[in-house]
């Protein structure tokens, strides 16, 4: 799988990062799915101390302990939770930054962070502090890289002005194309990295699309209407063939040279196997690409101006 650099750092991840969020609370089928996805080719495994308050960050360190040094390891802070409450705040301060991290290594059973990000933010966040706490992790040599998981655009510009963030993980699919408006060519010209979550739109872009339009898109996304979902649904389907939707929605959005990867979760070894074939499908040509553009909508943030 072809591998693209992060930033300005000397990490390489691969094309597609398994999100491990969906992993659900079995350690034996965890281990199984991310086997798969790291003999497909897969280097990146993305979680957060939330996920499943903690929990999840356990699995993925129980799995991947005796082959670390083959994997870029990904996790985010900054909402400070309670396990036995199961709630939460948001808290981006440089102390609670530096124990969320002691914390997350612990669970991860590992000494150090490929990549670690701030999983949110907002414009009255005390962002010097919360810069200077990465910053000096990364000088610590506990982590190599940092960004921040934000769709917001004020908060994004801010960080590309006042840190040395090397990524920004952002929803980016063919129906939200929000980033496109401001935020892509800004991260490229920055070289920032961008990690797309949500390619495949909550499986709208795929093969069984129509069935989760059905199921999960009755009031519609976005700014899309439920009638306007399925007209692109039968307009990509003429384009390509529907066993090809998956691969046209991964390689949309690393068409863009600002995306280093695109992130996608999995609940089974099938899911797995099914997006890594991504690669194998219509290649993404300019003339392909716009004529995508052309059914869809380019939708524009609205809020956190």
């Amino acid at each position: 799988m072809n591998k693209n650099r992060l930033g300005k750092s000397d990490i390489y991840l691969s094309d597609l990062t398994l999100g491990c969020m969906s992993l659900g609370a079995s350690p034996n089928k965890a281990s199984e799915i991310i086997d798969e996805a790291l003999d497909a080719g897969i280097n990146h495994l993305d979680t957060a101390d939330l996920y499943d308050f903690g929990m999840n960050e356990e699995i993925v360190g129980e799995a991947i302990k005796s082959k670390r040094k083959d994997i870029i390891l990904t996790t985010k802070v900054g909402n400070h939770f309670d396990r036995a409450k199961k709630d939460w705040y948001w808290d981006p301060s440089k102390s609670h930054i530096k124990q969320g991290l002691k914390d997350s290594l612990r669970r991860l059973q590992t000494d150090y962070l490929d990549f670690y990000m701030l999983h949110g933010g907002t414009i009255d966040d005390p962002i010097e502090e919360t810069i200077s706490a990465f910053d000096e992790l990364k000088q610590e040599g506990v982590i190599r890289a940092y960004g921040i998981s934000s769709i917001r655009p004020n908060v994004i510009h801010e960080y590309v002005q006042r840190s040395s963030i090397d990524g920004v993980m952002m929803q980016y699919n063919m129906l939200d194309r929000r980033p496109e408006e401001e935020i892509l060519d800004l991260l490229e010209r920055h070289t920032i990295s961008v990690l797309a979550r949500g390619p495949l739109a909550k499986g709208t872009l795929t093969e069984k699309g129509n069935q989760q339009i059905e199921k999960k898109a009755q009031d519609g996304f976005l700014d899309y209407s439920h009638e306007e979902l399925i007209q692109i649904y039968r307009e990509l389907s003429n384009k390509v063939d529907d066993s090809q939707l998956s691969s046209i929605a991964f390689n949309y959005v690393l068409h863009h040279p600002a995306v280093a990867s695109a992130v996608f979760g999995a609940s089974s070894i099938n899911q797995v196997k099914n997006n890594v074939a991504f690669n194998t499908g219509r290649p993404m040509t300019d003339e392909l690409y716009a004529s995508l553009q052309a059914i869809t909508k380019p939708i524009k943030f609205d809020k956190h101006r």
